[in-house]
């Protein structure tokens, strides 16, 4: 499994290192995945291509490609521990996740922001070129936990 590193941080893909109790905490606490209970993030965690940031052992950080690993990837639950933001590290994992072996010369990668376009642009992305031909089937309130997200 590849790794990267940059400093004191190493992003890894290593499920070993990537503990899904530690990413629910951070994941229930936010707007898109409010109140989502472990076993929906064990299973996310099982569909998709993983990458954790850490320092030594610690887990500062955490992302997640839904991919096919042929044609498209779908980033999401980015997240950047609160002591370790402002240092370039969504940036960086961003990076990494684009330069993974396994996800080269996909057609798309996506994702939805509520409030980090300018580091999602820094990395690439732009809006979509054809808004009016996504469509999309919403589940409200999936986990049970009343939210007002856009996403």
């Amino acid at each position: 499994m590849p790794n990267w590193v940059r400093g004191e941080y190493e992003i890894t893909t290593d499920p070993v290192c990537i503990d899904p109790q530690t990413v629910q905490g951070w994941l229930r606490e936010t707007y898109w995945a409010r109140g989502i209970p472990l076993e929906k993030v064990v299973r996310s965690m099982e569909g998709s291509e993983c990458f954790g940031v850490l320092r030594d052992t610690e887990l500062v950080g955490f992302a997640r490609a839904v991919t096919d690993y042929a044609t498209f990837a779908w980033v999401c639950d980015v997240y950047i521990a609160e002591p370790f933001r402002g240092q370039g590290l969504a940036k960086w994992l961003i990076k990494t996740m684009r330069e993974h072996p396994q996800l080269q010369r996909l057609r798309r990668w996506v994702l939805a922001t509520h409030d980090a376009h300018e580091i999602y642009k820094h990395c690439g992305f732009r809006s979509l070129r054809r808004p009016e031909n996504w469509l999309e089937i919403r589940a409200e309130d999936p986990y049970g936990v009343d939210t007002t997200s856009d996403l």
